[in-house]
C-alpha cells in the first residue's frame, strides 16, 4: 500500500506542483468503502494502469466508469469515487492554470468534470499507461510520467503571464493579502484578473481561495483529529466554528464533524493513512 505525494522536477515545476500516488490491494473478500472527495484547489491528470474506478459527482445520477485515464478539473462540489480491488492511480497535479496553458482549452469547460484524457492529450497517452503497468517501481514510474509531460508542454498552447505566477502564490494565501492585491501584482485590473483567472481556473478568484480555505481545514483536521473544530477553525483563517460550517456545508452539504465522520471511512484508513 501506499498514499504518497512526490515533488516533480525542478523544470516542471511552473506546470506541475506535485504527483500523488495512491496503491491499494484489497482482498477479495473486503468491501471497498467510498472515497468522498471535497471540493480541492487543483486540475488533475490521472493514469490507471490497473483497476479503474467509479466516479459519482455529489447531487448527479451520473456515474463515470472505465476511464483508463482522465483528466479532472476543478470541482466545487464532492466527488464519491470506488475503486477497483488491484487499484494504482498515479496523479498529476498541475499548478493552477498550467492545464489552461497547456491545452488552450478555457477551464470552464473542464468544471467539475471527469474526461477520457484521450479526447484532450490524444491516443498516445494510452501508451504512458501501458509503461505505467510495466513499471517496476514508483521511480520508474515518475521518470515514465515526466518523459511524457516533457513531451506536451513543448506543445502548449500558452505561455506562463504574471497572472500565473501569482495563481501559484494563491495557493499559499495568507490573509492580508487580498485579491485587489494579487490583481495588482498581477499588472492587472480587478475586472481583468477575474476574467483571465476564469479563463485558466474555471471559477472566480474569490471562490478559488474559499476552496484554498476550505481545503486547509480539511487537511488540518486529518492531521490533527485530536483538536478541536474551533482551533482549526482560526488556524485555517476562519472567524470561528460557525464560519468553518458555512464553508463545510457549501462545499459538502454536511457539518464538519458530519464529513470527518464520512471521510474517515475511505480507503487510505484501511490502510493506516490519511489525507494530510
Amino acid at each position: 500500500m501506499l498514499l504518497d505525494n512526490i515533488i516533480p522536477s525542478a523544470h516542471l515545476s511552473g506546470f506541475i506542483n506535485r504527483y500523488r500516488i495512491a496503491d491499494f490491494l484489497f482482498s477479495g473478500e473486503e468491501q471497498i468503502p467510498v472515497k468522498p472527495y471535497p471540493p480541492r484547489p487543483q486540475e488533475c491528470l490521472q493514469f490507471y494502469p490497473r483497476d479503474t474506478e467509479k466516479v459519482q459527482n455529489q447531487g448527479t445520477n451520473e456515474i463515470i466508469t472505465g476511464k483508463k485515464t482522465s483528466v479532472t478539473g476543478q470541482h466545487v462540489v464532492v466527488s464519491n469515487r470506488l475503486t477497483g480491488k488491484d487499484f494504482l492511480v498515479f496523479q498529476v497535479v498541475f499548478q493552477p492554470g498550467a492545464l489552461y496553458r497547456i491545452t488552450g482549452i478555457p477551464a470552464h469547460q473542464h468544471l467539475n468534470c471527469y474526461t477520457d484524457a484521450e479526447i484532450i492529450f490524444g491516443k498516445e497517452i494510452r501508451r504512458v499507461n501501458e509503461q505505467l503497468y510495466e513499471a517496476a517501481s514508483y521511480r520508474e514510474m515518475v521518470a515514465i510520467v515526466e518523459k511524457y509531460l516533457q513531451t506536451i508542454l513543448r506543445r502548449k498552447k500558452r505561455n506562463d503571464q504574471p497572472i500565473d505566477k501569482i495563481s501559484r502564490l494563491m495557493l499559499r494565501w495568507q490573509d492580508e493579502n487580498s485579491l485587489e492585491w494579487f490583481a495588482r501584482e498581477a499588472c492587472l485590473s480587478y475586472r481583468q484578473f477575474d476574467r483571465l483567472f476564469k479563463e485558466r481556473m474555471g471559477i472566480n478568484p474569490r471562490l478559488f481561495l474559499r476552496i484554498i480555505q476550505f481545503d486547509r481545514a480539511f487537511r488540518l483536521k486529518n492531521k490533527y483529529p485530536e483538536k478541536d473544530w474551533f482551533t482549526i477553525a482560526v488556524h485555517s483563517g476562519y472567524y470561528d466554528y460557525q464560519h468553518l460550517s458555512k464553508a463545510y456545508k457549501e462545499f459538502t452539504g454536511f457539518t464538519p464533524a458530519e464529513f470527518f465522520k464520512i471521510e474517515s471511512h475511505s480507503p487510505e484508513r484501511l490502510f493506516g493513512d490519511v489525507e494530510t
